[in-house]
């Protein structure tokens, strides 16, 4: 009798595995990890320390240079795979593209119910990086800056927000959202630590300020 119960159960359970399955197939791709977190406070401001502080130059800079929104799995590119990630609720078609959901902007506390309405900013952008080193990386490594779900460098945010900022850095911008900054700058210490950038002495003093009230 007990070994009838046993296979019941596992009848069940197997029952309920596929209906999730079932379930994650009309609803795209199953969710990745949350955002990335950034560094402590503590550790960015080591790792800004260690920045080599330098004038930027952008000669040669082309966002092409940066080939991005490669796909990550299936029908799935990078900005969709953040998409998904960065959203509560978020159905995708077959072609992964977001057909609803609900995806709330950290940089100004705007939430958003059309995927048209968001922007995946990177967070360091291409155009900075392109003027602090990665103007002598090669395209593989340009593309897996471009495309880095590791690194707390990729974000959906608002469009105009993300248009606003642009290429700047936090000596020029910063989120409107206050008690988001800290977590913007750390994760920006972290990834220009990371791939090796170099920072420029305004954008070092705007860092170093930010994190201090960390």
């Amino acid at each position: 009798m007990r070994r009838f119960y046993a296979r019941q159960r596992l009848a069940l359970l197997a029952a309920l595995t596929g209906l999730v399955a079932s379930i994650g197939l009309f609803n795209g791709p199953a969710a990745s990890a949350a955002l990335p977190t950034p560094v402590s406070a503590a550790t960015a401001r080591s790792y800004l320390a260690a920045l080599t502080v330098t004038a930027e130059d952008r000669t040669g800079y082309d966002r092409d240079l940066f080939p991005h929104w490669s796909t990550v799995s299936g029908a799935c590119n990078t900005r969709e795979t953040v998409l998904k990630r960065d959203g509560s609720n978020v159905v995708t078609d077959a072609s992964c593209a977001a057909t609803s959901g609900s995806w709330y902007s950290p940089y100004d506390g705007a939430t958003w119910t059309a995927a048209s309405d968001l922007d995946i900013d990177h967070l360091v952008p291409l155009a900075e990086a392109w003027d602090s080193g990665a103007d002598a990386w090669t395209t593989t490594r340009r593309q897996a800056f471009a495309n880095d779900l590791t690194r707390p460098q990729l974000i959906a945010v608002t469009d105009n927000v993300n248009q606003a900022k642009g290429d700047q850095d936090p000596a020029t911008w910063m989120p409107s959202r206050t008690d988001y900054r800290c977590t913007y700058v750390r994760a920006w210490v972290q990834v220009k630590h990371y791939y090796g950038l170099s920072v420029d002495s305004a954008e070092k003093t705007a860092l170093q300020n930010h994190l201090a009230g960390c």
